[in-house]
């Protein structure tokens, strides 16, 4: 049966309607990106802790005495500043006092005894030569003579034994003080007292080798700190004595602290399931800011491996595997895929040495469901992350 012409067109349009319909109603919505625009500026090549870093003192001394016994006088309390040299605390140590005093008595005897014996040597020396000459004239005989220079050689002998029993005795002292001088604990150095392990009447012990025991006494040095962080082995290769860093501080939300690499350790750390790292120290360049930090904070840092200034760059995040970026065309609404040619980065920003232009937008959100190349997009904010590096 033939339809009419107007019952044809009919047909058209409704077949037209139903597509277009279903077209609507099967078409994919497009996909929120956010966007990052392309920029010039200043980028930098970084490395950064792999695990959490710790504030150190410049000086810290874990300190006990070098002998045990019972604690006679503490003359410290946590938190107190004490300066090098200064008392902490004595041993009971009467007995020691009493061989040192004992020491110091003989000491003195025996230097009397030699002065003693070197007057008489001296004196029978005059002799001897008084006789020697009363001889030459035949004045006395050759035995009284002999006899004369005899007494006076052994008197001589007997001055330089009694001399050298002073070096004994002076020996002697100097042990019994080392003794005494093992029970009296002093301060190394200017500092703050963090902990004292022990009371009036109670003993401490030296720690034995192997068995680690608390100190009797914490010693902190106050106003020089640096952060000790481990850097993986791959990356600490690169890293350089003197080289800027940033640090960060879990105390200080918000806030970095300029520093400058002062050491790295000259072997490798191997910890059982863990990465292989290197310790790096980095000091802080503002003398004054470690007056407010505590000794132990958590830390991270970032060391600047290498700088360079307006240069084209994009957001880290923005790069996909195979140095590819997802460019959003304004005019088309869709995402297209390009390939780049990346040089220095860091966990922020990357250069860009070709392959897209200053002023273009990239997608940031690579990971969001449904962000692929030629999918309609729809821009849901500006990405800030093409900020400059922080400082």
């Amino acid at each position: 049966m033939r339809l009419s012409r107007g019952a044809a067109l009919a047909l058209g349009g409704l077949a037209a309607v139903i597509a277009l319909g279903g077209w609507y109603w099967l078409r994919s919505e497009p996909v929120a990106v956010t966007l990052a625009t392309v920029e010039r500026g200043r980028i930098e090549r970084t490395v950064a802790n792999t695990r959490a870093g710790t504030v150190q003192a410049c000086q810290r001394a874990r300190i006990a005495p070098a002998t045990g016994g019972q604690i006679e006088r503490l003359e410290v309390r946590e938190g107190d500043r004490v300066q090098a040299g200064q008392l902490l605390l004595v041993l009971w140590n009467e007995d020691l006092a009493a061989q040192l005093t004992l020491s110091e008595r003989e000491h003195a005897s025996a230097r009397a005894r030699a002065d003693e014996a070197c007057v008489l040597a001296d004196v029978a020396a005059r002799e001897a030569e008084r006789l020697v000459r009363l001889r030459k004239q035949g004045v006395v005989s050759e035995e009284n003579t002999d006899r004369a220079v005899g007494d006076a050689t052994a008197r001589r002998a007997a001055c330089q034994a009694t001399q050298a029993t002073i070096g004994v005795g002076e020996a002697r002292v100097a042990v019994a003080r080392a003794a005494l001088d093992r029970t009296i604990l002093r301060a190394p150095f200017d500092g703050v007292v963090a902990e004292v392990n022990g009371e009036l009447g109670e003993f401490v012990t030296p720690s034995p080798v192997g068995i680690p025991t608390p100190p009797t006494v914490d010693l902190i040095q106050t106003g020089c700190v640096y952060v000790s962080a481990p850097i993986d082995e791959v990356d600490a290769a690169d890293v350089r004595v003197g080289m800027p860093a940033r640090i960060s501080l879990d105390a200080y939300p918000g806030r970095t602290f300029s520093g400058t690499v002062r050491r790295i350790a000259p072997y490798v750390v191997d910890v059982e399931k863990q990465a292989r790292t290197v310790d790096v120290e980095v000091n802080f360049d503002d003398a004054g800011e470690p007056e407010q930090l505590l000794i132990g904070y958590s830390a991270d840092i970032e060391i600047v491996l290498e700088t360079r200034d307006d240069t084209l760059r994009v957001p880290t995040e923005a790069l996909l595997e195979g140095n590819r970026v997802l460019v959003f065309d304004a005019r088309g609404g869709v995402l297209a895929a390009r390939a780049v040619e990346t040089g220095i980065a860091n966990w922020q920003l990357t250069e860009i040495a070709r392959g897209v232009d200053a002023g273009e937008r990239v997608v940031v959100s690579v990971a969001r469901e449904g962000v692929t190349d030629g999918v309609a997009a729809v821009p849901e904010k500006e990405s800030p992350a093409a900020a400059p590096s922080r400082s």
